[in-house]
């Protein structure tokens, strides 16, 4: 059973990807579609038996690198965490499979879709089963190949083809430090394999390692160095260029990647590593301080963005944030658990905007949307429910697992922890504010497409609308039923030996004797969000652009997301660019060229016509010519031998 749910989405990706032509469209999406919701319900089976029946276990695969004494098998490791992500990366995925019949049914190109969809499933799953950090590394690579493949989908859009570059470069950054973290791991633990890792970590406390012409502390150095492999998977500040941009491939992509997959990654990884990074004070505030950051700088982009789906996936760069502090902050339990709810939510926000898209005729800004709730009611109530979760309002799955994050921070009692409390209140303010400045834009006003988009307008086929009745149950219900159990009284138990917290780390423990106000606090920030988004854009529907040119660079400046790309584009593009074209044209084309092949052939050029020249075809030439040569071999001979 534990084989099939890694390996049915890799059967059903082969099968659509190469047989694609002989079995359809239709069966490709069958098949594909099929194999992930065996998957799925095999992966919730899985999921009582591990996480609430505790039988925790590893089911060897094969013998992966066998070389002298370094072993590294490919082997699944199921504990609590394993089963909580295999969950959500099945269960979406089953959804966005689904929701695909629909939304791609004018597609020429479903087979491939639906494979490559099946594919970046298999290779998520291959890193949240891994046991050791090979086995990591080769699904998160997976994940990274994938991601190109859909993000560029549609690759006769140059948009596209740019997404998926970007997503693929600025990822590849993120795993190099990746990389030299598996490699310092391996130094200084002699072993690859993370329970060998987690057994002697504590062992390792006061060992030094040389990094960058310094002595350091080696378990910190580890720790930040994997960290940077999850800023780029994770999308957090600094390595978050390519998240927006991911928004060129189909909706489903969006889903699949921002809400269950890809993004999730790094978070998963840290959360995996806690048995190392409690040992690392330093590194995990590192994670604090850009998780923070990132939640508050995601959600001031969001506020501006005009695109429905640039604005549903800045917020999902904020919630990332939300748990990475939570991380830091040694909420590991609270970070899945945002993870979990987040994943549903989040999936019913992108697939409810790809049903919005798919009814105005493809039109994604939402400048040109307005009035259709009546037409489209279901996804109208499919967008409430999950902004209400992202919102964070009572009882939705957001409200359990944010304000969780939110108290757990403030319990730390530490400098990072008040400075991300006070940066994710922020942030909660500006999500529910984009939430409804999403909702006010898209469905209520006067209707500002064009007639001919209005006649058109529809609701989605049922293909479409199951996965977003289902997607709402867990927004709905999944933080009232995952609480105790995820963060609550039942905690200890459920988690186990698959998260280590440290005693006086134990912030979620804390989180439930904070302060009344420190707890009610989300509420109203979010509550304040929502009056001041129905002020400006429902009762003064004018006010919003008075409000913008008022502050007009405040407001050019967090529409141009902070400039980053343009800063990236100076600091690193640019002189790549100038210092590829150098090498190009100066070293390749004058030097290596110039002097090697092409020089050479030059220079036998110019000998061969001197001495094609000589040859005049005048019989007086050729005797003078013998002459000379006679009088100079004469004259050598008598200088050299006369004497």
């Amino acid at each position: 059973m534990l084989h099939a749910i890694v390996f049915l989405p890799l059967l059903g990706a082969i099968i659509a990807g190469f047989f694609g032509r002989q079995i359809g469209d239709r069966g490709s999406q069958i098949v594909t579609c099929a194999c992930m919701l065996v998957s799925a319900v095999l992966g919730w089976i899985t999921f009582q038996d591990v996480a609430l029946a505790g039988n925790v276990r590893t089911v060897e695969v094969l013998t992966w690198i066998n070389s002298g004494n370094f072993e590294a098998n490919w082997a699944l490791k199921f504990d609590t965490l394993t089963a909580v992500m295999v969950i959500v990366v099945t269960t979406v995925s089953a959804m966005v499979h689904v929701y695909s019949i629909g939304y791609m049914s004018h597609d020429p190109n479903k087979p491939r879709f639906m494979a490559y969809l099946s594919f970046f499933t298999f290779a998520m799953l291959m890193p949240v089963t891994a046991d050791n950090l090979i086995q990591l590394f080769f699904g998160w690579e997976g994940v990274g190949v994938a991601s190109y493949l859909l993000i560029g989908f549609w690759f006769h859009k140059p948009t596209a083809n740019a997404a998926a570059i970007k997503a693929f470069l600025v990822n590849r950054v993120g795993d190099f430090g990746f990389a030299l973290g598996i490699f310092g791991a391996f130094l200084l633990f002699d072993t690859i394999h993370l329970d060998s890792i987690f057994a002697t970590a504590a062992s390792k406390q006061d060992t030094t390692l040389s990094f960058l012409g310094g002595e350091f502390d080696a378990i910190t150095v580890v720790c930040l160095l994997l960290f940077i492999g999850a800023m780029g998977k994770s999308a957090q500040l600094g390595l978050h260029t390519w998240l927006p941009d991911a928004m060129e491939g189909p909706t489903p992509v969006s889903a699949l990647i921002h809400a269950a997959t890809m993004v999730t990654a790094g978070v998963f990884l840290i959360a995996r590593m806690s048995p190392l990074m409690e040992y690392s004070e330093t590194a995990l505030a590192v994670v604090t301080v850009i998780g923070a950051a990132t939640a508050f700088f995601a959600a001031t982009i969001g506020m501006t963005q005009t695109d429905i789906k640039r604005v549903i996936a800045y917020s999902t760069c904020s919630q990332l944030g939300y748990m990475f502090f939570a991380l830091g902050v040694s909420a590991y339990s609270a970070a899945i658990f945002h993870l979990m709810t987040h994943a549903f939510f989040k999936a019913l926000l992108f697939l409810g905007a790809g049903s919005v898209i798919h009814a105005m005729s493809d039109e994604q800004d939402m400048r040109k949307m307005g009035g259709i709730y009546k037409q489209i009611p279901f996804t109208y109530a499919m967008m409430w429910i999950g902004s209400l979760a992202l919102a964070g309002l009572p009882f939705f799955a957001g409200f359990y697992s944010k304000d969780i994050i939110l108290e757990a921070a403030y319990a730390a009692h530490s400098t990072v922890g008040y400075l991300a409390f006070c940066l994710g209140m922020a942030a909660a303010l500006m999500t529910a504010f984009y939430s409804w400045r999403l909702l006010i834009m898209t469905f209520h006003g006067p209707p500002r497409a064009s007639a001919e988009v209005m006649s058109h307008v529809h609701e989605s086929t049922l293909v479409m609308t199951v996965p977003l009745f289902i997607l709402a149950i867990g927004a709905v219900f999944a933080g009232w039923l995952g609480y105790n159990t995820f963060v609550g009284s039942n905690m200890d138990a459920f988690w186990g030996s698959s998260l280590l917290v440290l005693e006086g780390h134990n912030t979620v423990e804390a989180a439930h004797h904070v302060p009344l106000w420190v707890k009610l606090a989300p509420i109203v920030v979010g509550v304040v969000g929502i009056t001041l988004a129905y002020v400006i854009y429902m009762l003064r529907p004018g006010s919003a652009d008075r409000i913008a040119s008022a502050v007009q660079p405040v407001y050019s400046f967090l529409f141009n997301k902070w400039y980053f790309d343009e800063l990236y584009d100076w600091l690193f593009v640019r002189p790549a660019l100038r210092l590829g074209r150098f090498f190009w044209k100066t070293g390749d084309g004058d030097i290596i060229d110039g002097y090697g092949p092409d020089g050479v052939s030059a220079a036998a050029k110019f000998l061969a016509g001197r001495a094609s020249a000589m040859q005049s075809g005048f019989v007086y030439h050729y005797a003078f010519a013998m002459l000379i040569g006679v009088v100079v071999i004469l004259s050598w001979y008598l200088i050299f031998h006369g004497g």
